[in-house]
């Protein structure tokens, strides 16, 4: 059976290049005689390995001597407790809210101390990014938040936020290593590989090491960012195979022209599918042009059941995983850094068959 393209947001495509060559790896990495599922976290052969995927990330990303790279376990769920705990300590920090994740984060606060929203485009079923320009943050605010690509309803900031000189924290998980990002911009970047870069399981933090405290009385060992910036991501067992395949990653993006080389596929590919979505008379995008994502592209028909009949019909054609999220319905399209082109050629190509078909009945 041919390979489909997947257009899932997580977990999500991954390059084939990469799976040819991890496959090929799979019983005996590099002569060790075993696979990297089996061997010790604890020995040079995975030492390597972790230290490669962390030379190759700061390559990528331009990251500064000054932050700490930290592979870790939990997901986004369990980092937006463990970030407040770390950064916030004085139980405050501000929170810009623009969907599901940035909410779940603001909530995950509120459990924790005081947190504030800031602004939000909760009014408008979180379709457009609100104005950042001029927000009123708290003098004491530790930090500001933003979850800086929503995967659930295809928004992005061009612009990161006015923070009136607060620590900028981010989630970059649907957009993580997809174009060049300033680091110094952030006190925090945080990200879950599964979307755009790795398997499941592993979440990239990002933190300037100032931002660490070196004491955190009455919270748990692993919610402290020192237990494993101090053990270099290895405090107890990592998830091994993830970052191995991390790493692999990293690699493939430095062969396509690094970030610039992934920003310019990823426009070419959003703009074919957004270009079509302007012109069609069948479906329309249920975002506001200025903010739309290059990542995660949601489109209505505005008839349920034809959204579903679209849906169903382009899985027979080898395009998988468009049905949209309940929050927003009708189909997203995931064109992460590993679809490529000819993924999203065949899904416009599909898209104009199935308008025309509908014009004729």
């Amino acid at each position: 059976m041919s390979r489909v393209f997947n257009f899932s947001a997580g977990p999500a495509v991954l390059p084939e290049d990469v799976l040819r060559e991890a496959a090929d790896e799979m019983l005996d990495y590099r002569g060790s005689g075993m696979s990297v599922n089996e061997m010790s976290h604890r020995s040079k052969t995975f030492q390597s390995i972790i230290d490669a995927a962390e030379t190759d990330l700061r390559d990528l990303m331009g990251v500064p001597d000054d932050y700490k790279v930290l592979f870790l376990q939990g997901g986004d769920s369990l980092i937006f407790a463990s970030l407040f705990l770390n950064l916030a300590l004085n139980k405050k920090a501000d929170y810009i809210l623009t969907g599901n994740w940035a909410n779940k984060a603001y909530q995950e606060a509120k459990i924790l101390g005081d947190p504030k929203v800031l602004a939000s485009s909760k009014d408008k079923n979180f379709s457009y990014i609100p104005d950042c320009s001029d927000l009123d943050v708290r003098d004491d605010a530790s930090f500001v938040y933003i979850c800086q690509n929503n995967t659930i309803y295809g928004t992005a900031y061009h612009e990161l936020p006015n923070t009136k000189g607060h620590e900028l924290v981010a989630d970059q998980s649907s957009m993580f290593l997809s174009e060049p990002v300033d680091v110094t911009r952030f006190g925090l970047i945080h990200a879950g590989v599964q979307k755009n870069v790795g398997p499941a399981g592993v979440q990239v933090v990002i933190v300037r090491e100032d931002l660490i405290p070196d004491d955190l009385p009455g919270v748990p060992t692993l919610l402290r960012f020192k237990t494993q910036a101090d053990a270099g991501s290895l405090y107890n067992t990592p998830n091994c195979w993830g970052i191995y395949v991390c790493g692999k990653v990293f690699k493939w993006i430095q062969a396509q022209g690094g970030l610039a080389g992934m920003k310019a596929r990823n426009e070419e590919k959003a703009a074919l599918l957004y270009d079509f979505l302007d012109s069609s008379d069948l479906f329309r995008s249920t975002v506001n042009p200025k903010d739309r994502s290059l990542m995660n592209v949601p489109f209505v028909t505005g008839d349920p059941q034809l959204d579903a009949e679209f849906v169903a019909a382009a899985a027979q054609e080898g395009l998988v995983s468009l049905k949209g999220h309940r929050s927003v319905g009708g189909m997203r399209a995931s064109i992460y850094n590993a679809m490529p082109l000819e993924g999203v050629q065949k899904l416009v190509g599909f898209m104009k068959g199935f308008e025309t078909a509908r014009h004729r009945a």
